[in-house]
């Protein structure tokens, strides 16, 4: 019988991008997982900065408490 892991949950809207986020091999945990020195990052719903609800993306912005988020 086989151990199953199952990988961490990221605190960030799962619509949340930035270049880095394309490179990833897990969920990002930390903001630094996503942000490089650009710190430019967008929403995929939108592909843009602002996210539905048309308040700015980021990954202080872009958690559990916003109406847009999603896991």
């Amino acid at each position: 019988m086989s151990e199953h892991t199952s990988l961490p949950r990221s605190p960030f809207c799962s619509h949340l991008r930035s270049k880095r986020y394309y490179f990833l091999d897990a969920p990002a945990l930390e903001e630094a997982d996503l942000l490089d020195g650009s710190a430019h990052c967008w929403c995929a719903r939108t592909a843009t900065t602002l996210g539905p609800d048309r308040e700015t993306v980021d990954p202080e912005d872009c958690r559990r408490d916003r109406d847009c988020f999603e896991a």
